[in-house]
């Protein structure tokens, strides 16, 4: 109900009250940026076992994908630091974040602003924040960009790059904190028939109880090279070597795989953390080797001990693909994961299994996210932060209710 003394206040005061209500309001949004910044500085993400904090916010908040990477995205730019001045550490874009703290910016004018800096050296910022205070983002995008012009106009012309040379040519390496950095140049065919393979991988994924698909381009093309590997791994001809089928070997303690402690190593030499060792036992293509008190093997998984063909089809007749709520992925982008893990005793069964997508079946190994078989179908039980009920969900789009 509307307030009645609302009606007596003449037109100006209204306004002002507006106003007012609306900077407290900016000023609280400023306050959330900080606590978001703070989630994003203790890793909240991996402790709750997210890949990223907006997937967190959007669990937590039910804001659209959009809407929590762009909170997450201001609230690390305003809370960013560069090079010390003094003893202290200075934000990356101070007045801008005085400005919000006041209550005088909004999110959008942030995102203007912080649109507007990128193309501009940090001497002017004041002058892009001034104009933010009295203008609407649209506008302080159109004077960054009038300034950049002004400043820069005599710059000469940048030069056209040059043309790549053809041929297929990639680099693969790996860096010291053991990631993989891949470059590569394809000829038009090649590059061709790769995109061809890359691209209904790499379409965004459908809206879920989770919502829609966070992920940019990039980071969509990079899982679905991802996924692209697994599939490889899955397939039936791929070349021999040394006499086998291509296939990657994790060796680890068996009291370590146990306990979740230590890490495994793979036949390159690499170590590999405890908490990622179960997801990947659970794939085609890794062999996992497990190791008594004297390092002698105790069991070889070879590949057909993981999930058979056969009961992977029966998973596939059950599931229809992966089973997480709300998920549209098909079977082929599915690993089988072990209900009850093979480590803690869980048998290689269709009742002990559930087909999950990578993504979903990182999440079900690394967050709060628990599944169960009941009645012979999978039941998905949330964290507790997320529901302190912990109500079932299921897969309402591949099981009937």
């Amino acid at each position: 109900m509307s307030d009645p003394g609302l009606s007596l206040l003449p037109t100006d005061e209204l306004l002002r009250s507006i106003v007012g209500k609306v900077t407290e309001i900016r000023a609280r949004e400023y306050a959330v940026m900080q606590d978001i910044a703070e989630l994003n500085r203790r890793g909240a993400a991996a402790e709750l076992g997210y890949k990223t904090l907006p997937q967190v916010l959007r669990h937590a908040l039910r804001w659209d994908p959009a809407t929590a990477k762009r909170w997450v995205d201001q609230a690390v730019l305003l809370s960013s630091e560069i090079t010390p001045t003094g003893s202290e550490l200075a934000p990356a874009l101070p007045v801008t974040a005085a400005a919000a703290a006041e209550g005088a910016l909004s999110l959008d004018h942030v995102v203007a602003v912080a649109e507007a800096m990128k193309n501009l050296p940090a001497e002017v910022e004041n002058l892009v924040v001034d104009c933010a205070r009295d203008h609407e983002p649209a506008a302080v995008r159109t004077f960054g960009k009038d300034l950049a012009y002004g400043l820069y106009q005599n710059d000469p012309e940048p030069r056209d790059p040059e043309p790549a040379p053809p041929g297929n040519r990639l680099t693969l390496r790996q860096n010291k904190a053991g990631d993989w950095k891949l470059a590569a140049t394809l000829d038009a065919i090649t590059g061709a028939k790769f995109a061809t393979l890359l691209d209904p991988l790499a379409k965004p994924r459908p809206t879920t109880d989770e919502g829609p698909d966070p992920r940019s381009l990039d980071e969509r093309q990079g899982d679905a090279l991802a996924e692209l590997i697994d599939l490889t791994l899955r397939a039936d001809q791929l070349p021999e070597h040394g006499g086998e089928p291509v296939a990657l070997t994790l060796t680890m303690a068996y009291e370590d795989l146990a306990a979740q402690m230590g890490h495994a190593v793979l036949d390159n030499g690499d170590r590999i953390p405890a908490d990622q060792v179960r997801q990947l036992a659970c794939s085609a293509g890794i062999i996992p080797i497990v190791l008594g008190g004297k390092s002698q093997p105790l069991d070889v998984g070879r590949r057909s001990r993981l999930f058979t063909a056969g009961i992977r089809r029966a998973l596939v007749a059950r599931d229809h693909g992966c089973a997480f709520p709300g998920c549209h992925r098909p079977p082929k982008h599915c690993d089988a994961h072990h209900v009850h893990h093979w480590a803690d005793g869980g048998d290689t069964r269709v009742d002990n299994g559930v087909l999950l997508c990578r993504h979903h079946h990182t999440l079900i190994h690394r967050s709060g996210w628990e599944v169960t078989i009941e009645q012979g179908v999978p039941v998905f039980y949330p964290p507790a932060w997320l529901d302190p009920q912990r109500r079932p969900r299921r897969n309402q789009l591949h099981t009937a209710a």
